[in-house]
Order: C-alpha cells, then structure tokens, then sequence
C-alpha cells in the first residue's frame, strides 16, 4: 500500500455512529478541526437495530446528553413517530421517555447537521492504524492511517467503533465477515490498537427480523398507541411542530406453545447452543432462542411490532431476536397469530466483534496508557444508541479539553446517568454489553429526566456547548420551579367545607387547622391537578415546572437522605490517590485488593471502593496510609 499525506486535524473520530457523531460535534462546536471517519457516510447515525431512542434509564440519558449540550434529542425530536412515558404508573425515579423513531430521518438529520458544522469534515475511509509517539514514557497518539494509505496528522483519536471491528454475521450455519446492516467489517485496527498495548474481549449482540407490513394481520395483535403532549427531549424543539409529528401505533404479539415446539426442536442448529458463537452476548436483552431454553415453564412471550419509519413498509419485531437458521426463522415467525402469512424482508442476525476491557479508560474515557486516545460506545463494551452517544459526548469533550489545555469533564454518580455509566465502565469494567437502568443507580430519585437541566445545564454551558440563548430558557425554567416551591410551602389553606370535600372525596382524611399547600401534596392521594379547587392564586406554568416543583415537595424526605448519602460519596471522591502508588507496598492491603488497584490505578478513594475485590477493609488501610502520607510531608515541611 503507498502512504500519502492527506492532512491535519486536531482530532480524529473513527465510527459515525452514535458514539462518533456526538464525539465529532463536540470537538468541533468546542473549536477543534475534527474529521469524522464512516466506512460508508449512508451509515452516519444508522439504527442497525431498534428504531427507537430512551427507555429505562436511557430516556434519562437522553435528557442528559441535552442538558450538557448534545444533538441526540433534537434530532430524535425531529424523526419521532410514537411518544411513550414507561413505568407512568411507578414513581418520578424510574419514569423514562422512549420515542419510535424515523430511523432512514435520523440519520438524514444527524448528517445534515456534521455537514453543516464548521470545522467538521466527514470522510467515508476505513482506519486501519493509529500511530504514536513513543518517545516519552507516555506514548502519545500522532497519526490514523486509512486503507487507501492516506495519512492524517492529529493530536487526539476518539474510537467508535461499534460493532464493526473484525466483525462476523452468524446465522445458523451461515457464517461471514461482516458489520451490522450488510456494511463492511473493520479489519486490521484491532491489531493496531493491541500493538499499543490495548486489552481486547468478543461481545455479541443481534438483532430481529423486519417484517413486511404488508403480510401482518393487525386485527390478530393488541393496539399500543402513543401518548399525546409529552415533554420533547430538547427546549430547543418548537412543541408545536412536535404535536405535529404522527403518532404511529405500534401492537403487541406473542409466542405460543408451537413457537416453542419448532425452537427446541431446532436448538441444535442455533449456533448460540452449537458453540459456534464464541463472544458474550447481553443479558437483558437475550435472544428468542435463549428465552425459550431458559424458561421452559413460560408458555409464551410478549413481543412489539415496531415501525421503522413513516414511509417505510418494515415492521421491527421486538423481543425477536435470533441467530436461528433463515428457514427455522421464518417456522417460527408464522406460527404466531397474525404472522401466519408473514414475510420476512430483513433476515435476524447475531453479530460478534472486538470490544475492549473499559477498566483501561480513566473517567474522562481516555486510555490510561495511550496520551489522546479516547474510546466510547460500544468500543467500550456497551450496548444501545443512548450509553454510546453519553460517552461520546464526554470523551469528544475531554479530547477538546485536552487540545485546549483546560480542565477535564468527569461526571459523578451522584451527577447524572452518564457519570453512572462511565463510573461502572472504569471501576468494575463489564464481562457482557453494558445496558444503563434505572437500578443501576443509588441516586436515582435525584436523577430524574426532568431535572437533568438543573443537574447538567451548567456545565455545559461552563463548557461551551449550551448556547447563551438556551442557558437563558433553562434559567428562567429554574427560577419559575423555585418560585412555585417557594409559594407552595409559604401559603396555608385555612379549613373550609370545599377543602375537605375534595380531601374525603380522595380518601385522604379532613383538615381542623391551617395546613399548607406542600403538606397536602405530600400526602399519598392528593395531585396538584385537585388542589385547583382551593388554590385561587395559582398561577399559569408549563407542565415541566409543574412536574418538577410537585415531585420535589412530593419526595423531599427521600430526597433529603440521598443528598446526605451524595455528601458521603463527595468525600470520599474528594480524597486523591496518587497515579504513581505502588500498592504492593501498601502493608495490610489484600494481595487481590493491591493487584487490581495496581491494575486500575483509581484517581480517588471512593472509586477505590468501588473496584471488585477491594473490601472496606482494604479502604480503611488505604485511608489510613493517605493520612500517614499526609503526615510525613507536613513533618518534612516543619523540618525544613
């Protein structure tokens, strides 16, 4: 192959999937010359498998990435097809927004929007090599090479891979080179990146089927319709121009005992049993095969039958995936009611790749043995649109930061989703692709997606990619929610025979003295919505500060203790390891507590603490010989 010079960036980002994308945009809006390499530009922001972006804790993400600055909420509220609050019935903590999505607009938006930003160049060349300078101790990354030769000098390489690297399509005894959605593997990077030094693990993943719209017998499957005049992702979104989007339904199916029969008939052929397929696949979202097998006593299960786009005749079968062979797949498919006729226009896939051990990652998502390599997505070990556009976002901050000499951006756990999800990935690392819940996280009830803004907004502006006008609507939303706080608690309801009226016709018991606003919101039955009878000043606000003001007089004594919980975890975070401790030193240190501290090398005690292996025990020894450490320099200090 001849090398040839091709130009100079600030910042490389290879992969222009969801991790890529906000990873390129943030270097660049933060005013890095970015170029942003796809294997093909057709793929930019692809959905390769559900068509749709939040859900359980990753609706909260979402809220997140805006908050802080990032694209993937306006653009999902540009492409939304059905809008839906889960767990609407459970409490505010665990409440997450996922849209249906015009996966072929997405994309279509997502690169308008790269190839509309300054200093951003997208490029469809494959990256083969990343080089380095190994001159220091410290190598430093200086230069990606494409499969045609051509040679960009950088000072920073953020990897997004995905599921591209050294990939491989398996379906029954079908096996073949391949990334997701019939796009070219990336071959050759992997052993790049080995050569400095990286540790590598093989996922799994797969996708369902998509079905011809056509060929379903709708009248056979149970109706699930969006929900109307939900909150956007972003402020930025005109609400009116989102009541305006269609409301597409989706429906319900399900397997039945004949299903079953055909798989277990056939699980010798499923490379999943056969050993065929060699990497780890995720647990909560197993494939179709597995959840047969596995739970034998189920009779059936429940499936969602997904549009893809408004003018798109493919229907996305949810909970069906499979690595079956394509004649079992199509047994299996029309042996459900309303699918007897079915045809099959996508074919389901498993897909494994080279992922690699995210424990190598500082925080801020660079590579602790690599100066301005960064990795993020499912590069690192996770799955889902939502976990690699977050860590995108940060390592295409941190990359920026980094060139621009300012301080780096880590996210806590008591910060946000996305601190949550970097914390996991560095200090515990993931043996399976990564998913975010909502369990996840100790501090959920301070996490809500609809206080991400007050959370995040900031920050993000502090960074540079909240725009003035945006950071003005966020704090005047904040001070409209403060202020109906404030009058909640201050006005007191005398007793009166409409008061107590709406109190008995609630369940809740009557009033014989004053009582305020906040201490009838807190009882169990009563919703803001009923206290209108008797709260003449109200005054007219959006339903956003409505949700927030109420849920934090609702639960301010839950809150109250997982603020003192974070105030517990802060000190912890505060006490600074030294990057240069040799823990083996360290008397009283398990010998498995100071091999994977030697191994991780934490920057704090409380992410320490959440290394697996290392005890209390071990803490309190480490805290102990901070103090002594501590100690001896004020000695010498004295001394001197």
């Amino acid at each position: 192959m001849t090398e040839y010079y091709a130009g100079t960036a600030d910042v490389a980002v290879i992969g222009a999937g969801h991790a890529g994308v906000e990873a390129a945009l943030a270097c660049a809006r933060l005013g890095c010359k970015t170029v942003l390499f796809t294997i093909s530009n057709d793929a930019v922001a692809n959905m390769p498998c559900n068509p749709s972006i939040g859900g359980t804790g990753k609706g909260q993400l979402v809220f997140e990435i805006d908050a802080l600055g990032g694209e993937m909420g306006r653009a999902a509220d540009k492409v939304m097809l059905q809008d839906r609050t889960l767990n609407s019935s459970k409490g505010p903590a665990v409440q997450s927004k996922r849209i249906q999505a015009d996966r072929r607009r997405y994309q279509e938006v997502m690169k308008k929007t790269i190839e509309h930003t300054d200093g951003l160049l997208l490029v469809q060349a494959e990256i083969i090599e990343v080089r380095a300078d190994f001159s220091d101790a410290l190598p430093r990354v200086t230069q990606v090479v494409t499969r045609l030769g051509a040679k960009w000098d950088v000072k920073a390489v953020i990897v997004c891979s995905g599921t591209y690297l050294d990939s491989r399509v398996i379906i029954g005894d079908v096996m073949y080179s391949s990334g997701p959605d019939g796009m070219h593997a990336a071959v050759g990077l992997t052993e790049s990146l080995k050569n400095l030094g990286l540790r590598f693990f093989r996922f799994k993943t797969g996708t369902p089927p998509r079905i011809d719209a056509k060929t379903i017998d709708y009248s056979q499957l149970e109706r699930q319709d969006g929900e109307k005049h939900l909150r956007p992702y972003s402020p930025d979104t005109d609400e009116a121009d989102l009541q305006n989007r269609p409301n597409l339904p989706c429906y319900v199916a399900y397997t039945n005992e004949e299903t079953h029969r055909i798989i277990r008939e056939n699980i010798s052929r499923s490379p999943l049993y056969s050993g065929e397929i060699k990497g780890i696949g995720p647990r909560y979202c197993p494939s179709i095969e597995d959840k047969v097998m596995r739970f034998p006593d189920k009779t059936r299960h429940q499936l969602f039958v997904e549009p893809t786009g408004e003018g798109s005749e493919e229907m996305y079968l949810q909970g069906f995936s499979s690595s079956m062979p394509a004649d079992v797949q199509l047994k299996m498919l029309r042996s459900m009611k309303g699918f007897e006729h079915a045809e099959t226009m996508r074919t389901a896939y498993a897909i494994e790749y080279d992922c690699i051990d995210s424990t190598q990652l500082y925080p801020t998502l660079e590579f602790k043995t690599v100066s301005g390599l960064f990795g993020a997505g499912q590069f690192n070990g996770t799955s889902g649109y939502e976990e690699a556009a977050a860590q995108g976002l940060i390592a295409g901050i941190n990359a920026a930061m980094k060139i621009k000499g300012r301080p780096a951006l880590s996210l806590t756990r008591d910060s946000s989703y996305i601190g949550t999800l970097i914390d996991d990935l560095v200090t515990k690392g993931t043996g399976e692709p990564y998913r975010m819940m909502t369990s996840r996280s100790e501090f959920r009830l301070l996490l809500r997606q609809d206080n991400a803004d007050v959370r995040l907004s900031e920050i993000g502006h502090q960074i540079g990619l909240l725009t003035d006008e945006r950071y003005a609507k966020f704090l005047k939303k904040r001070a409209m929610t403060e202020a109906e706080e404030a009058r909640l608690t201050s006005t007191v309801l005398s007793p009166s025979a409409e008061l107590n009226a709406m109190l008995e016709a609630a369940g809740e018991p009557p009033v014989k003295t004053g009582i305020r606003l906040s201490e009838l919101l807190k009882r169990p039955s009563i919703t803001y919505e009923m206290l209108s009878c008797v709260d003449s000043k109200r005054p007219s606000l959006p339903d956003d500060v409505i949700f927030t003001a109420v849920t934090d007089i609702k639960y301010e004594g839950y809150i109250k203790k997982q603020l003192a919980e974070a105030k517990r975890f802060e000190k912890l975070e505060k006490r600074r390891l030294p990057a240069d401790i040799d823990y083996k030193n360290i008397r009283g240190l398990s010998l498995e507590a100071a091999q994977k501290l030697d191994l991780r090398k934490p920057q704090s005690i409380g992410e320490a603490s959440r290394i697996s292996g290392v005890s209390p025990a071990d803490i309190a020894v480490l805290l102990i010989w901070l103090d002594a450490q501590k100690n001896m320099a004020r000695a010498e200090l004295d001394e001197d």
